[in-house]
């Protein structure tokens, strides 16, 4: 899957053995944690007593995986040039600074009061409904498994491009790593991981972009100037090469903030780390190390994947999920060392966010389902060893899909976060707020934002000039972005309008059967 020419220097035996050294550590820490893991609680939030620097680094190694460092930075790279990089700002400013500054602290708060561990019961608790558990821990398990696949991808293209490995391979080694280092250690084996996992990927990307600024086709300041004089500048053009307005450069890059800084407030594996949370100590701390990881991971990424223009003067065939590792291979600074560590980085950043999204999934069903419905009076201890049963499962699973090379990464990704936060959105930042925001706004939030996804799929795929049912759903789907954004503001709207109307029925309802 890797094309052009290669000008690594260097033997590959150092790349294993980096990424051996990797590994081994990761399997270390989840079997010296192992005891923090002991009772559900400890199992699912490390029994709420993570510090600033681990939830923050836990925060940003989740919000930044492969599909950023692989997907995301080489599709927009090449589409917005420079302009990419104000992805990477938002991303530190609204999606960390702002998301903790509004929601940590009332957060942690809400969900210790309530004694909510997911955020299925944090609903069912908060709008007194039982029903509204199953339905969003149904939505959750569904929707993640995507996400999931997509970061399996952008592991597999790294790998098998520094190491060899075949696509298939790479993808089944990771599965099983994540899977064993999950059942075993728990939340609390993540959040010290993200932690070792944080620091590898602050130094890597610094690297990473030291090296590309150096490589002879960027020659530095040169090669940024070279970009915006061939219209790939900060600032992309609001002029649409189709005929279609929302695929103006301008436009993407304004549904992609909207949607990659915004949608964070309201995907279940970013807000749980906000329920472990030690004590408001650990908030200041934390609100403030998130905004410089996100500012420099973040910003990075994105700024080393509008380099790529510089590499690839015209899109490729293939299109642009392997042009990162492609723009690394042909850089004649590197050494396979310094890939190794790269490579370390990608995993890192996918590693963090994998553990997160199968622990999210692995509770809906195994707390929100079985405990809340199935069989409530299930103990403890059975439950914890379903839920790890579970985020093997959901592990194995994404893996499949991701082997089968179910759609691209960037489409994948912007379908599971841009649905999820659309139903979520609305119900859970009202529900953190407003005394009002009842369970009616948050149904109707959920319904109408599924509703809203499938219909917006196919009116996208017709726009698109769709004839077959398969090419409605893959056209359409690739518009993920921009459905996502439309379901977050129709989520933000109909939470507090629904809430309204469906109390004013209920009190209707009641005061005829009173006169009854």
């Amino acid at each position: 899957m890797v094309s052009g020419m290669i000008a690594v220097s260097g033997g590959r035996w150092s790349a294993y053995l980096i990424l051996a050294l990797f590994i081994a550590s990761m399997i270390a820490v989840s079997v010296v944690t192992s005891k923090k893991s002991s009772s559900l609680d400890g199992f699912l939030l490390g029994n709420r007593g993570i510090g600033g620097w681990m939830s923050a680094f836990g925060y940003g190694t989740t919000y930044f995986s492969a599909v950023v460092f692989i997907g995301y930075a080489g599709t927009f790279g090449m589409s917005l040039g420079l302009g990419a990089v104000w992805i990477g700002i938002a991303n530190a400013v609204v999606g960390s600074l702002l998301a903790w500054i509004v929601l940590a602290k009332r957060t942690r708060d809400m969900t210790q009061q309530l004694d909510a561990k997911t955020m299925p019961e944090f609903f069912e608790k908060r709008y007194d409904d039982k029903g509204l558990k199953l339905y969003s821990a149904i939505v959750i398990a569904f929707f993640i498994i995507p996400y999931c696949t997509s970061v399996y991808q952008g592991i597999g293209y790294i790998i098998e491009a520094v190491l060899g490995i075949p696509f298939v391979w790479s993808v089944v080694i990771m599965a099983v790593l994540v899977g064993a280092y999950l059942f075993i250690g728990g939340f609390f084996a993540n959040a010290v991981s993200n932690f070792i996992q944080g620091i590898i990927m602050l130094i890597g990307v610094v690297i990473m972009i030291t090296l590309m600024l150096k490589a002879p086709e960027v020659n530095g300041i040169e090669g940024l100037n070279k970009l915006i004089d061939s219209g790939y500048g900060f600032f992309p053009s609001a002029v649409s090469p189709t005929e279609h307005w929302f695929d103006a450069p301008a436009v993407q890059l304004i549904f992609n903030i909207l949607l990659t800084s915004v949608g964070i407030w309201a995907v279940p594996q970013s807000v749980q780390k906000f329920y472990a949370i030690k004590n408001d100590r650990a908030i200041t701390q934390g609100t403030v190390i998130s905004f410089v990881f996100a500012l420099l991971v973040g910003g990075g990424a994105y700024f080393n994947g509008s380099l790529a223009r510089l590499f690839y003067p015209e899109m490729p065939l293939e299109g642009t999920a392997n042009i990162i590792p492609n723009i690394l291979l042909s850089n004649s600074l590197m050494n396979y060392a310094v890939l190794g560590f790269i490579c370390v980085l990608v995993l890192s950043a996918s590693m963090s966010t994998l553990s997160s999204l199968s622990l999210v999934s692995a509770s809906s069903i195994g707390v929100d389902i079985y405990k809340g419905y199935i069989k409530k009076d299930a103990e403890d201890k059975k439950v914890k060893i379903l839920v790890r049963i579970l985020c093997f499962v959901f592990v194995i699973l994404s893996a499949v899909f991701a082997i089968l090379e179910v759609d691209a990464i960037v489409t994948l990704m912007s379908l599971s976060w841009g649905t999820l936060a659309g139903c979520f959105i609305g119900p859970y930042v009202y529900g953190l707020y407003l005394k009002k925001s009842n369970k009616y706004g948050a149904y109707a939030s959920i319904t109408g934002c599924l509703v809203t996804t499938l219909v917006l799929i196919f009116v996208f795929g017709d726009i698109m000039g769709a004839t077959t049912f398969g090419q409605y759903l893959s056209l359409g789907i690739k518009k993920s972005p921009m459905i996502g954004v439309f379901c977050m503001a129709e989520s933000l709207i109909i939470t507090p309008v629904a809430s309204i109307i469906g109390e004013k029925i209920e009190e209707l309802i009641k005061s005829k059967k009173a006169i009854a």
